[in-house]
């Protein structure tokens, strides 16, 4: 019995890694600021999110780690086989836009979070770009996803600072279970939000990043169980790191009456005087870890994409000449994000990073859309594909953020 389980638990550790990775990076700097400013702004009247954002984070990632490990090949790459060459251009378009976004979101994160330390940002992100930029194009993938593992573990400090913020336990549990007043489902404002909570905890890029990470560390079938386990801890572990985000802004920022936050550093500047020099600390440093970790994935998920997408070679354990086309794409964008938040007034830096987040939302549905038109195809997944509970769950995501989206929308138009 022992044996048995020594050997499961190296098993795991062996395929460790892609979910892991992927669930984590959705605590970036785009997901730490948008918990933090619906923790700010509606105290916690938006927790009641996470129990099934969590189930359907579980459930999307899944899928495309099942898909991953099935056929041997990444999203786009099937899109473009299953849909055509069009469909698969209009899509990597969009994603590239959004993802562009959410890269200058990161540098958003690195320029507020070392601003705290009194550290210009005309330093700090030239410096981090930089160092991103050398540690995946001149590392190999073991090596950077060691790194990874490592950035990840990292965001248990949230959940310090969510504790040493003494929040209402009571009030915090009692909203995560119970939807909020009738009254929020009419406010625009409180809907962006909440699309904004959605789209960054289960962002478009993630699944494209995930499936192409399975199959570039080569899981087989029979390693299957492992890998699945690897997505639902992940997942678990990046949503109670989101709740406690939003626990510990709602406990000082919402509380005291300080209301949303204007530039990047408010949010850890605010909890010193009320939480703490150590909740303080423990904020800064981890929406700059959140910040540099998610700078190296979320280029490098575009990069994947494009490239499965397009029919390029693509992998950081391939070298610049055998791979150029996906170093290109990788550095521009990186280079792109540093230079868009070095140009940006700081007063406009907020408002992107939380739009990004919004984007993610609106555009989660057609991607989840398509993944079920995959995963349901009987001569591509066999006897893994969806169960009918699988199914019901994704649809059930897809139609009520597309429902979401079109009530924000009919919010902002005139008259409304």
């Amino acid at each position: 019995m022992l044996k048995r389980w020594r050997i499961r638990i190296l098993l795991f550790l062996a395929v460790l890694g892609p979910g892991f990775i992927t669930a984590n990076v959705d605590n970036d700097s785009g997901g730490i600021l948008t918990y933090s400013q619906a923790g700010a702004q509606y105290g916690y009247s938006l927790l009641w999110i996470m129990l099934p954002i969590t189930i359907a984070l579980i459930v999307v990632q899944e899928m495309c780690a099942r898909m991953g490990v099935v056929t041997g090949k990444g999203l786009s790459d099937l899109i473009r086989e299953e849909f055509g060459l069009r469909l698969t251009f209009v899509l990597m378009v969009l994603l590239v836009v959004v993802n562009y976004t959410n890269v200058v979101t990161e540098f958003i994160g690195v320029a507020g979070s070392m601003h705290l330390f009194h550290v210009s940002k005309f330093i700090s992100v030239p410096f981090c770009a930089a160092l991103v930029w050398y540690m995946v194009v001149k590392g190999s993938y073991k090596s950077t996803e060691k790194i990874f593992i490592v950035a990840s573990l990292v965001y248990i400090s949230y959940i310090f600072a969510g504790v040493l913020s003494q929040p209402s336990w009571h009030d915090a549990l009692l909203a995560t279970v119970r939807l909020p007043a009738k009254s929020v489902w009419g406010d625009k404002a409180y809907m962006y939000m909440a699309i904004g909570v959605v789209g960054t905890t289960i962002a478009p890029w993630m699944q494209f990043y995930l499936q192409s990470s399975i199959v570039e560390k080569g899981i087989r079938v029979k390693d299957y169980a492992a890998s699945r386990l690897d997505v639902i801890i992940g997942s678990f572990f990046t949503d109670i790191v989101a709740w406690f985000i939003v626990v510990a802004c709602a406990a000082t920022l919402f509380v005291h009456g300080m209301g949303a936050i204007q530039v990047a550093s408010d949010a850890a500047e605010a909890m010193r005087p009320l939480a703490g020099d150590y909740a303080f600390i423990l904020f800064a440093f981890g929406l700059f870890n959140a910040s540099l970790f998610a700078a190296s994935i979320l280029p490098l998920s575009t990069a994947y994409t494009v490239c499965e997408g397009l029919g390029f070679e693509s992998g950081v354990d391939k070298s610049f000449k055998e791979a150029p086309f996906f170093y290109w794409l990788y550095s521009i964008l990186i280079a792109g994000g540093a230079l868009t938040v070095l140009l940006l007034p700081d007063a406009q830096l907020i408002n992107m990073a939380i739009l990004s987040q919004v984007l993610n939302g609106v555009l989660l549905p057609v991607v989840i859309i398509l993944m079920l038109m995959l995963i349901n195809r009987q001569d591509l997944m066999g006897e893994h594909k969806n169960s009918h509970l699988w199914n019901a769950i994704a649809w059930s995501t897809s139609i009520i953020v597309i429902g979401m989206t079109l009530v924000m929308l009919w919010g902002m138009m005139p008259g409304h």
